[in-house]
């Protein structure tokens, strides 16, 4: 019995799983998924629903202007208050109403606000291409946005975007819903309204008068409406209205024949001739819309109602805009009516811009911003940030480093590399190379340092290079990478900063209708070292004072700045001129050129003219400091010429000697010996031979290298004068004046070494005159007399100069007596410890024949102790006292009977002597 239980208790249980299989419980549990989510989702948006913001009439009329506010907060401008020109639907004509039907809301007709097959194209788009790549907003849906909400493109925004939309079609009829979007719509250059911008754009007042490619145009600017501005981009414009062209064919709005006479039309020749006048500070509002529409995805200062905060300075602002005119108390020399002209003037210490000057005579609204949308080689002007800042960011080079600027560059397939003025100077400092501005030095240097960090460092600061690459012609910035004004202001401006850099910035923070506030100031960064910053400021200052930029020179300023110009093939004249610099409160850059690329300028020093009278106006009632030097910057002497960087010595010429920066740790230790003084020349002597009126000079020079000789004379107490050079130590004067005396003097050179000047005179008798003998009382003494000792040697070396007649030398050492014919003589076998006393007396011969002695000179030399233990030093000094004699020379050891205390007194005085002589030796060394 228990057994059949047990089994029906287990087939009991075997049928109850068979019917909840596994299948069926993940279908159970993911329909209880999707019904959580569902009902999330539901809720959610429930929620966003509810939270939508009422319709409110009142909001779809009144235009959404922005409100613009300088530094201080004071507002300077109100976009759209104006601007408008109100229409009633009765007043759309209607192929303007299917361009914009078949451009922006095919059904728009048909739909309840929303359009369900708009959205799932949409869906598609966004799961492909990511969420916002696509919308599907009913010209309903774009009424209620520029109404009620942000432009943001958030899932709750489309989710309560979507739902007004079907509120407002319930309200208003579509003819009062068309009326309300074509008179809140901004088209481009100022104009809110197609009202407004049939009138700007075409002169017509009355849209009935509009023709089919007008009204194309009208149709496809809300998209876009800066960069399909058919006054700047007639080309961009031609193109979007063949795209509403198509659409109007594609939903039989017109025929295709239609579109193809249209499409004939040329876009110029529909415009009016009379430009809309640009609005106070245009370049300005023009940075402030690009970096709000940039930075906070899909806002719109002439659409949004925004509050908008910036960096402008108006009285800088507007000192630009009257340099860019041609205002009669103009001071900028611009010589003809189509050159054009950019500037842009940050501060220095934030990067914020306080002035954007454009274009010349303000060429109306959303016109081309030669300040912000220029696209030009910077020449020259680049080269600060390529190569010299890597260089001395990566390679730690000075300022003296030494680039050789001996000829063109030859580039392989292409043209060699000059230097503008065609003269090539050899050796150069990096100094002199930028401030002179000579390409070749550039170039190498770029060879010289890498491509890869010196890339890296000029991204660093802004620039983006052609084909993402960097190239050797981006060293003299004639490659195909182009700048802009305001990225060479900022990119100058971190070499002012201490090396900290952000992108310029003319917006500080955005206030939305809701309340909501944006902050939009960048964050500073380190772009470099503040040693690479402060060498680059110091070689610039020169390229101001002494280089290609003493236009832009500003006397008791101190200012850094670059020049730059490019050339191109088949036109005179430069390309492009530009100039930008700094001080320690403002950065400017500023550019001249023509539109052409085929126009060349004629005077390329205007940009010059523009940095220097803008910066003396806004820095007249400032404080303008100097830039501090950092401590990881040391200035150091250096002899000019010297490869590499050498220490001037002693002997190194005031004039050779300039002071130049080096990266701590990195300065020169090593001292030239180009100018190191030579030993003079001894035993001059000069007479005067009667039979051939000459004076034969004569004198002793002891080297083993070649050595030559400058002798130059004066006549009766005149200027010196070169005689003449020569290898040999003698010299013959011919027909020389009788009754005069002559000076004369001698110099060693080697290379550029030279000795001190040796002279001796010499008297020529007159007419008549016997010539004087030579008195016993005119034999001079020796001169210079100096002894030292050599102690791996054992030698006393003993050295002299005589200036006189021919003589031979009395030397007497410690009493015992020789006599020399030259100027000096070696004592070998010097004894430790023991005390030389030296005396030298000249012996000549007078007119008699008779001997003649000069004056005697005495010098003492010590020879140190050995360092031996006690009892070999006690042995020494019994040895010294039975034998203190030394070889002189002449093979004859002498006998001392000095003291043997006096001896020790002597020796401790000269060892104390000569290691101080040691320690100061090894100080110089250091």
């Amino acid at each position: 019995m228990a057994n059949n239980s047990q089994s029906r208790t287990a087939r009991r249980k075997q049928k109850k799983a068979k019917k909840k299989p596994l299948w069926k419980k993940i279908i159970f549990t993911v329909l209880i998924i999707i019904l959580a989510i569902g009902i999330g989702v539901g809720g959610l948006f429930t929620y966003w629903v509810a939270t939508a913001p009422d319709l409110d009439a009142s909001e779809l009329d009144i235009p959404f202007s922005s409100t613009i506010y300088d530094q201080e907060g004071n507002e300077f401008a109100d976009l759209g208050a104006e601007q408008r020109s109100r229409v009633e639907y009765e007043d759309l004509p209607p192929k303007l109403i299917d361009a914009i039907t078949a451009t922006e809301d095919v059904r728009f007709f048909e739909h309840s606000g929303i359009d369900i097959r708009r959205i799932g194209g949409a869906i598609i788009a966004n799961i492909t291409q990511g969420f916002g790549s696509e919308g599907a907003s009913t010209i309903t849906q774009q009424v209620v946005e520029q109404s009620f909400l942000s432009s943001d493109k958030k899932l709750s925004i489309k989710v309560q975007e979507q739902w007004l939309a079907l509120q407002l079609e319930r309200e208003y009829s579509k003819e009062e819903i068309m009326e309300m979007y074509v008179n809140k719509i901004f088209y481009g250059s100022g104009a809110y309204g197609v009202g407004k911008a049939a009138e700007t754009y075409f002169g017509k007042t009355d849209l009935n008068d509009l023709t089919l490619p007008e009204s194309a145009i009208l149709a496809g600017l809300p998209q876009r409406p800066t960069a399909y501005n058919p006054y700047e981009n007639p080309d961009l414009t031609k193109e979007r209205m063949d795209t509403v062209l198509t659409l109007m064919v594609r939903h039989d709005k017109i025929s295709q024949e239609e579109a193809d006479e249209a499409r004939e039309v040329d876009i110029e020749s529909l415009l009016t001739e009379t430009r809309p006048d640009a609005t106070p500070y245009e370049a300005f509002l023009q940075q402030v819309r690009d970096e709000v529409s940039e930075k906070i995805d899909g806002a719109d200062i002439y659409t949004d109602g925004l509050k908008v905060h910036t960096t402008l300075d108006p009285s800088i602002q507007d000192h630009v805009e009257f340099l860019l005119t041609d205002s009669e108390e103009n001071p900028i020399p611009y010589y003809d009516d189509e050159m054009q002209a950019g500037m842009a003037v940050l501060d220095t210490n934030n990067g914020a811009i306080r002035a954007i000057g454009g274009s010349r005579n303000n060429q109306g609204i959303d016109g081309l911003n030669y300040a912000t949308d220029l696209k030009r080689q910077a020449g020259s002007s680049i080269k600060p940030i390529v190569p010299y800042g890597p260089a001395i960011e990566n390679n730690q080079m000075s300022t003296y480093h030494q680039l050789n600027d001996d000829a063109p560059y030859e580039v392989q397939g292409s043209n060699p590399i000059r230097n503008a003025t065609r003269s090539y100077a050899g050796w150069v400092t990096a100094r002199q190379a930028l401030s002179e501005s000579l390409n070749v030095p550039a170039v190498k240097l770029l060879e010289e340092i890498g491509y890869g960090e010196t890339q890296e460092f000029a991204e660093g600061l802004g620039l983006e290079f052609a084909d993402d690459s960097l190239g050797l012609r981006d060293a003299i910035g004639g490659s195909g990478t182009t700048v802009n004004p305001l990225q060479m202001a900022g990119a100058y401006r971190a070499f002012a900063n201490e090396g900290i850099y952000n992108e310029p910035y003319a917006v500080t923070s955005v206030e939305f209708p809701d309340g909501r506030t944006v902050d939009l100031q960048p964050e500073p960064e380190a772009a470099m070292s503040d040693h690479t910053a402060y060498m680059i400021t110091d070689m610039l200052k020169t390229a101001i004072t002494e280089g290609t930029g003493t236009n832009a020179n500003i006397p008791g300023m101190p200012v850094a700045g670059k020049t730059g110009t490019t050339n191109r093939d088949g036109v005179e004249g430069a390309a492009d001129s530009w100039f930008n610099g700094y001080t320690t409160n403002y950065t400017i850059s500023a550019w001249t050129g023509y539109t052409n690329y085929e126009q060349g300028l004629e005077d390329t020093q205007i940009p010059h003219a523009l940095f220097k009278n803008t910066m003396e106006k806004i820095s007249s009632d400032i404080d303008t400091a100097d830039f501090t030097k950092p401590d990881s910057v040391v200035e150091v002497d250096v002899e000019a010429g010297s490869n590499p960087a050498a220490l001037p010595s002693d002997y190194t010429p005031s004039s050779n000697i300039i002071t130049e920066l080096f990266v701590r740790g990195n300065e020169p230790t090593s001292t030239s010996e180009r100018f190191d003084q030579l030993d003079p020349v001894s035993g001059l002597n000069a007479a005067y031979d009667e039979d051939s009126n000459s004076i034969t000079v004569e004198w002793d020079y002891d080297s083993d290298t070649d050595i030559s000789f400058e002798v130059s004379t004066s006549e009766n107490g005149g200027q010196m004068q070169g005689l003449s050079s020569t290898e040999d130590t003698s010299l013959e004067i011919s027909d020389v004046e009788t009754g005069s005396e002559y000076e004369i003097q001698v110099i060693a050179v080697e290379g550029d070494s030279t000795s001190e000047a040796n002279s001796t005179t010499v008297s020529v008798p007159g007419e008549g005159e016997e010539q004087e003998e030579s008195d016993e009382d005119e034999i001079p003494s020796v001169e210079g007399l100096s002894g030292s000792y050599n102690e791996e040697n054992a030698i006393i070396d003993v050295s002299w100069q005589y200036n006189g007649p021919p003589a031979s030398f009395e030397v007497d050492v410690n009493g015992q007596t020789q006599t020399v014919e030259s100027n000096g003589l070696e004592i070998t076998g010097a004894s430790p410890g023991q005390t030389y006393t030296i005396d030298v007396t000249p012996i000549g011969q007078n007119g008699d024949n008779e001997g003649v002695r000069g004056d005697t000179q005495s010098t003492e030399v010590s020879v140190p102790e050995e360092e031996e233990n006690e009892d070999e030093s006690g042995e020494n000094e019994e040895d010294q006292g039975n034998d203190n004699g030394a070889d002189q020379g002449n093979g004859e050891g002498q006998e001392n009977e000095e003291n043997t205390d006096s001896e020790n007194s002597e020796d401790e005085d000269g060892n104390a002597d000569e290691n101080e002589g040691d320690d100061e030796s090894e100080d110089d060394s250091q």
